[in-house]
């Protein structure tokens, strides 16, 4: 991938497309690989794919810039969706009402709890990967990639499921190892992208 404007406009595009449709769906519990998951799995990982792209190809300051927009918007949906809810429902819409706060209500609870998680991920993403980096220097990509990666899901699924779950499911501990599991698997079929969208580094 080309180090280009557009390209970075792109990958910060997918990571935050990829973070708020997380937040949205992640209070959808589901059974993924015959294992209890929050929905989100299927789409968060891609997060950390984008974040390590922006940092192996435009820097650290880069990276670290796309996980404070992201903060941004995450606090911008939370307040967003709380306006929504508050606002009078339309006498005709009022059936529909329920629904919308029961699927955007509990988003209220997961965006709390996304933002904790992220924060404290994603910063130890950045710093992990640009640490390794600065250790190896081009090579072993795969190391840097992996290691931030799986280090960093592992504080965020244990937050985030704590707090956005603690009471209201079974078997949490149970929820938070599945959802793990997933994610290393995710993290290491990734690496062939990561490889793939790194090779080419040029100025345009």
């Amino acid at each position: 991938m080309k180090k280009t404007v557009n390209n970075l406009q792109l990958l910060n595009a997918i990571f935050i497309a990829s973070l708020l449709t997380s937040n949205v769906i992640a209070g959808k519990v589901i059974t993924f690989w015959g294992l209890v998951v929050p929905a989100a799995v299927i789409v968060y990982p891609l997060t950390f794919l984008m974040t390590d792209i922006i940092g192996e190809i435009w820097g650290k300051e880069s990276s670290g810039k796309t996980v404070r927009n992201g903060l941004i918007c995450q606090v911008l949906a939370l307040v967003f969706i709380g306006i929504a809810l508050v606002l009078p429902i339309a006498p005709f819409a009022t059936d529909f009402q329920i629904q919308f706060a029961a699927v955007l209500g509990q988003s209220v609870r997961v965006i709390v709890a996304s933002l904790v998680a992220y924060s404290i991920s994603q910063t130890t993403d950045v710093v992990i990967f640009h640490r390794l980096k600065a250790k190896t220097g081009r090579g072993k990509k795969w190391l840097r990639n992996n290691l931030s990666t799986m280090t960093s899901q592992l504080l965020d699924t244990a937050v985030f499921i704590l707090i956005a779950f603690w009471g209201t499911v079974p078997n949490i501990w149970i929820m938070i190892l599945s959802q793990y599991l997933i994610k290393v698997v995710y993290a290491l079929l990734d690496t062939p992208f990561f490889y793939l969208l790194t090779k080419e580094i040029k100025e345009s």
